[in-house]
């Protein structure tokens, strides 16, 4: 997506336990100031992302002192998750990502992926024929 860019460890996942509830932090800059924090629950497809999960998030990112966030999951958020990142008015920013969101992203920037065909599509060259036809 672009973000840390060339930035050399722009990305780094925090340790499985006792991580004060960051997963993973992103660079946004060379030096190092701007940083995107990541919470990521990998739930099955119908078990919801709930309002005390979120909330949990942007305490602990209270605790870093950002109010940058990104809270990922494989499956869905509950309508109170919605409604509490909603009620936060940029007192912090949080971008919620669903499964099928996150689905789409890693398609869309290939993620994990190969190329395996490309097809190419060719269009007529007018200005090369009718140059042929006025010789």
């Amino acid at each position: 997506m672009g973000y840390g860019g060339e930035v050399k460890d722009s990305g780094q996942v925090t340790p499985l336990s006792k991580d004060g509830g960051i997963d993973g932090i992103i660079k946004e800059d060379i030096l190092g100031f701007g940083r995107i924090y990541i919470q990521a629950k990998r739930y099955a497809r119908d078990r919801a992302v709930e309002r005390d999960e979120v909330q949990k998030f942007v305490g602990a990112l209270a605790v870093v002192q950002s109010n940058k966030g990104v809270f990922i999951t494989t499956s869905y958020f509950s309508k109170g998750a919605i409604d509490y990142v909603k009620s936060l008015n940029n007192a912090a920013t949080i971008v919620l990502i669903d499964g099928n969101q996150l689905a789409e992203y890693i398609y869309d920037f290939g993620v994990g992926m190969q190329l395996e065909q490309t097809i190419k599509v060719k269009k007529l060259d007018q200005d090369f024929w009718e140059t042929m036809e006025n010789e």
